[in-house]
């Protein structure tokens, strides 16, 4: 009798059991799909927040703001109740209810706090009201949305680092796949609202709105190339005050005669890889792969010869230049010949060259070049939207370097792109190749580079992977180039043929890593050795013959599944290449 009474109690229980998962089950599955639904829905919206911010599309975002925070506010209540934390220590399916109640909270916090500063990000960066008819910024609009982007910027990043901590690879497929989408969605809104952030932090201040500011700006010459982008050309000074900015003042390098002694002191790595020219030559300056160190010298070399401090270095190389000519539309040269970005670059960087047998002239007229397109910029000539991309576009491909001389400014700059920093920076995990001209002409303007990751195995078991870094160069100048006049085809005596470029190749381990070969096509090769703030360097020396070609391999051992790669902005190439590793069998 007792034995059937305890198995009509233990049915009892087990009945009551079934029932409680059951509904606990029914419950789990529709809050899930509400969640699903919702978080589809956001997915979508934070997966392409990066190119939507690129393209100005942030009128659209804020029409849909409200339904897109209604839905991460559904998604995060769907997924936080105690039967889903209770489901998430189930087998098999805890992991994804996890990943996914991670998810919900990260896109609620994005959709609620970050979102509507996005939404307005077009207006503050991209407007004709920002940058007036008279070229004059502004700067109370950046100085209002600067505590917003702030706290969008903020926000952002610890969306990411949550949701970068969920390992997809235990994930079923279908939560998998937009989570993976998330992740790089917030990857990419996180570094354009670092960069929107730090413009409303830094502009207004950088462009004396707390009192007046002077900068040097350097024109560089792709022509001749240098490892930042090619020699110093032209030197103009800008006066910055409550967000107008004139040019006051330009000049030639030859106004900068080289020192007896460099105007810093040098290190012995920086002696042994660059020479003393890099601190003695303004055009030398960028023989460094550093701009923070490059616009240290420049100003030195400034102060020196006027007695007066700058605020700032800021350098621009010529695809730059013709990156702005195509907002702006067409301006007159000094001599009256119309530029536009369609001919910039051939009558700057050749047709000059050839018709200005005078090496002072030709560089004057380089000089009053880069000062009216700066002024015409400076005047409010184009639409404000298009300059601000096309400044963007090339500060992504390196072609544009800014230095503040006030630390906490620099401090902020540092991390970016627009830094340059390569050797004083944070990307100890990078590669660089850099190239020097050794022929001390203008033949670069005929040199084609191209550099990519040929490939790049991951790591296993403890043990590193490779990348092959490949620099291809190609020479086609004209037949008659031996003839060209001596400026353009070099001061260098009888060690190279009259016609023929000599292109300096130095290359950099990562911080702690190592250059594990070196190849010139089939064959290896080496070149000087040495070190500079961590990184095993490598300094080989190309000679190209008219229509010469020559391909180099440089493989690095690496430890990460990605490999950043900063190399000489040329007229062919940006200034980074990425790689990313397949695994090995």
């Amino acid at each position: 009798m007792r034995g059937s009474r305890r198995v009509r109690i233990t049915l009892r229980v087990s009945a009551g059991v079934l029932g409680l998962v059951l509904v606990a089950g029914g419950w789990l599955g529709y809050r899930g799909l509400q969640a699903e639904h919702a978080l589809r829905s956001v997915g979508d919206v934070v997966g392409n927040l990066e190119s939507d911010i690129a393209a100005g599309r942030t009128k659209a975002l804020a029409d849909k703001l409200p339904a897109v925070q209604a839905d991460a506010e559904r998604a995060r209540s769907a997924t936080s109740d105690p039967v889903w934390r209770l489901a998430e220590h189930l087998p098999l399916v805890g992991d994804d209810l996890a990943a996914v109640r991670t998810v919900a909270a990260a896109v609620d916090d994005v959709a609620r706090d970050a979102l509507p500063a996005i939404s307005q990000l077009g207006t503050v960066l991209g407007a004709q009201e920002v940058r007036g008819t008279d070229g004059r910024i502004d700067l109370q609009p950046l100085v209002d949305a600067a505590p917003t982007l702030a706290l969008a910027d903020s926000t952002t990043v610890r969306a990411r680092d949550a949701v970068d901590a969920i390992d997809t690879s235990s994930l079923m497929g279908r939560i998998a796949g937009p989570v993976v989408k998330v992740q790089k969605g917030l990857g990419k809104a996180a570094a354009a609202l670092d960069a929107a952030s730090k413009v409303a932090t830094l502009l207004p201040s950088m462009l004396g709105a707390d009192g007046p500011r002077t900068y040097l700006l350097l024109s560089l010459n792709s022509a001749e190339l240098r490892s930042a982008g090619g020699i110093v050309g032209a030197v103009a000074v800008l006066h910055a005050e409550n967000g107008s900015i004139d040019l006051v003042e330009q000049r030639t390098t030859l106004a900068f005669p080289p020192t007896e002694e460099s105007v810093l002191p040098l290190t012995p790595d920086e002696l042994l890889v660059h020479t003393d020219r890099l601190g003695r030559w303004i055009q030398d300056t960028v023989f460094t792969p550093d701009f923070p160190r490059t616009a240290q010298l420049v100003s030195a070399i400034w102060e020196r010869s006027t007695g007066q401090t700058v605020d700032g270095v800021v350098a621009t190389d010529p695809v730059a230049a013709k990156y702005l000519l195509s907002a702006t539309g067409t301006i007159a040269a000094p001599d009256g010949v119309k530029l536009r970005a369609s001919n910039l670059l051939s009558v700057l960087l050749h047709d000059s060259y050839l018709s200005m047998q005078d090496p002072a002239v030709a560089d004057e007229f380089y000089t009053g070049v880069a000062a009216t397109i700066f002024r015409a910029v400076g005047s409010g000539q184009g639409d404000s939207r298009d300059v601000v991309e096309q400044l963007a576009k090339a500060g992504e491909e390196r072609r544009v370097r800014i230095w503040s001389a006030h630390p906490d400014e620099q401090g902020l700059l540092a991390p970016t792109s627009l830094s340059g920093g390569f050797l004083s920076g944070s990307d100890d995990a990078a590669a660089g190749v850099f190239l020097n001209d050794g022929t001390a002409g203008k033949l670069d303007y005929y040199l084609t580079t191209a550099y990519s990751v040929e490939s790049m195995t991951c790591g296993k078991d403890g043990f590193p992977g490779a990348a092959v870094v490949r620099l291809d160069l190609a020479y086609d100048p004209p037949a008659d180039v031996a003839t060209y006049p001596m400026y353009v085809t070099g001061y260098h005596g009888d060690r190279i043929a009259t016609g023929s470029v000599q292109t300096n190749v130095t290359v950099y381990s990562p911080v702690g890593g190592s250059i594990s070969e070196q190849a010139l096509g089939d064959e290896l090769v080496g070149g000087l050795a040495a070190t500079e703030s961590g990184r095993v360097v490598s300094v080989l020396t190309s000679r190209l013959d008219p229509g010469g070609r020559a391909t180099y391999r440089f493989t690095f051992p690496v430890v990460a599944s990605t490999l950043d790669v900063w190399t000489t902005p040329t007229l062919t190439s940006p200034g980074l290449v990425e790689g990313t590793c397949t695994p090995a069998p």
